[in-house]
């Protein structure tokens, strides 16, 4: 079975529905399926629901399909940094499902392993567990939550080989690995594609299991706060 398509456009073929649930990697600027994401924009799919720690800033990541208005939903933990964002939630026009950090993980990895629900101790007495089940274990008191089983999964990875077998460099790592998990297809776009048996297989952080399509593609570096101390005078 071949993975490697040519192109985003072309590994996204066949597989977008309008008002489908997508998860996708990143966290802030970092490991971001940016080439994914203009695909879909350039696609025009809408009325979708994106699974994500947070939803990039206005011109990057999600934050395209922001303006594009084909995002109806968000399930994300973090809504900074994004002004349309902001102003669509604020004026009623996008639905937003706050998850804390490690829940949304969580939801994401459970799904990926077939598990339908968890109970966890993160957000009880919050509204993040407003309509929720709650369940007593020695004495202490958890909501039940569901994990996320997505139509389809968009990652970004450091290296893969033509199985899908990746590897992510250091923090863009972050919420990938369980975001491709649990979509029924998962696609991943990468700097590098080796040849098959070039990974160390004690080094591969998600298996190729899980991967069903690959495009190689050269990616923004960019760097969400820059802070830097002023030069002192001589």
């Amino acid at each position: 079975m071949n993975k490697i398509y040519g192109s985003a456009a072309e590994a996204l073929d066949g597989v977008l529905a309008d008002g489908m649930l997508i998860a996708a990697g990143g966290f802030g600027l970092c490991g971001i399926p940016e080439l994914l994401l203009q695909a879909i924009k350039e696609k025009g799919t809408k009325n979708l629901t994106f699974a994500s720690n947070n939803a990039g800033v206005d011109d990057f990541g999600i934050g395209i399909l922001l303006q594009t208005k084909q995002v109806k939903k968000m399930i994300s933990s973090y809504v900074g940094e994004n002004a349309e964002f902001m102003r669509q939630y604020l004026s009623g026009e996008l639905e937003l499902e706050f998850n804390p950090q490690g829940t949304l993980a969580e939801r994401m990895r459970a799904a990926g392993c077939g598990i339908p629900g968890f109970y966890t101790k993160t957000g009880v007495g919050t509204v993040i567990a407003e309509g929720k089940e709650h369940k007593e274990f020695n004495g202490e008191t958890y909501i039940l939550e569901e994990g996320i089983f997505a139509d389809l999964s968009i990652v970004k990875a450091w290296k893969a080989d033509d199985t899908g077998n990746l590897v992510f460099r250091k923090t863009a790592r972050n919420f990938n690995p369980p975001a491709a998990m649990c979509g029924k297809v998962c696609i991943a776009e990468v700097e590098e594609i080796v040849p098959r048996g070039q990974l160390d297989p004690d080094n591969i952080h998600l298996p190729g299991i899980y991967v069903h399509r690959i495009i190689q593609g050269d990616h923004e570096k960019r760097i969400e706060q820059r802070t830097v101390r002023q030069r002192e005078e001589a």
